[in-house]
């Protein structure tokens, strides 16, 4: 049994018109989420580079309390996060020369 149907124009021009506003709303939700700056976990700005311990050199072991991250030579290794761990700040735990 096959239906031939065919919505009436305005049917037709309102469904275009809901694709569209659909299609905006996606587009300008993903380019907000690019766009926007990254807020980190307590609504402080995110850290950048500089105070990373992963970047850097002088820091050989950082953790969040959910996983720690060594330095070894130029590698670096890291643990893997307990199932119900809530990670905090990235903090420097172990500098170079320290035992």
């Amino acid at each position: 049994m096959a239906s031939d149907f065919s919505p009436d124009p305005q049917t037709a021009r309102l469904d275009r018109r809901v694709t569209w506003g659909v299609i905006a709303l996606v587009a300008a939700t993903v380019l907000i989420g690019a766009l926007a700056p990254r807020v980190g976990h307590h609504g402080a700005p995110a850290k950048g580079p500089a105070s990373d311990p992963a970047q850097d050199r002088s820091c050989t072991e950082w953790g969040d309390g959910c996983k720690v991250c060594r330095r070894i030579g130029e590698d670096v290794a890291c643990s893997l996060p307990g199932i119900a761990c809530t990670p905090g700040p990235v903090a420097c735990l172990r500098s170079a020369g320290e035992p």
